[in-house]
């Protein structure tokens, strides 16, 4: 299953110049452009917001950007699809998906019973080395809200890593793999929905699970879960419109 990155960075991205399509060819030589590597590099373009709901992934684009046959890129795209990240459309091509309202509310609803679970599992099975390591987390996220250079592309993906982390600290790899499919589908639905939520209440919350985690209250940190994940729908503006964005692909690839 293609994954974004969940290691946290106190830094944004860098964005790199895409003048032309030889630009983008060389840029994209130095990656490993295996099947899995592209899809990868796709999911976390969709993750970090750089491709909106209702992009066109063009094949002819995609392929000069990874220095790839269409071939390559169309398994590539299949990937992409079986984690409803895109879209197939027959005769038409493939397109970052544009959830519908009623899916967006089914994510959320999945959420909120799959991750009151991981926090059960967590609680359970959890090591000091795991506090750590979501601590350090959070303090990643906490140095990001601080620095104004740092986009809230940034932010959000670090808020969406801290849910991953936390399932990959249960030692369950399926579990892990559906939260970090179920934190990218939620990333395509704050775009398409206008999401107004706060970060830094986010990140305040995301501290505050975790001191009841120590504290051993199960039902507590579930509850606390719940209630965070709840706000997050909350702040999304379902009902509104789609927009219709379209951009240069190979820049936002390059981004």
């Amino acid at each position: 299953m293609p994954r974004a990155s969940s290691k946290p960075s106190a830094a944004p991205p860098t964005a790199v110049p895409a003048e032309n399509g030889a630009t983008a060819a060389s840029a994209a030589a130095d990656k490993n452009s295996s099947i899995e590597s592209i899809a990868n590099d796709i999911a976390t373009a969709i993750v970090e917001k750089r491709l909106p709901p209702g992009t066109w992934l063009r094949e002819e684009a995609l392929g000069r950007v990874y220095s790839v046959s269409r071939t390559k890129v169309r398994a590539a795209l299949l990937m992409l699809s079986k984690d409803k990240l895109i879209e197939m459309i027959p005769d038409k091509g493939a397109f970052v998906c544009q959830p519908s309202v009623e899916e967006a509310r089914e994510v959320f609803t999945v959420r909120r019973i799959l991750e009151s679970e991981v926090v059960r599992l967590f609680i359970a099975n959890a090591r000091p080395r795991d506090y750590q390591v979501l601590e350090q987390h959070i303090k990643f996220e906490r140095t990001a809200l601080r620095q104004t250079t740092t986009t809230g592309t940034v932010r959000e993906k670090l808020l969406g890593d801290f849910h991953v982390a936390l399932a990959e600290a249960t030692g369950n790899k399926t579990l892990a793999e559906l939260v970090r499919e179920l934190v990218a589908r939620s990333s395509l639905i704050a775009m398409l929905y206008h999401s107004s939520n706060d970060p830094h209440c986010s990140s305040d919350e995301h501290a505050e699970f975790l001191r009841i985690c120590r504290k051993g209250d199960v039902e507590g940190a579930v509850t606390s879960m719940i209630d965070h994940l709840e706000r997050i729908e909350a702040s999304l503006e379902l009902g509104t419109d789609k927009p219709d964005r379209q951009l240069d692909l190979v820049k936002a690839l390059l981004a």
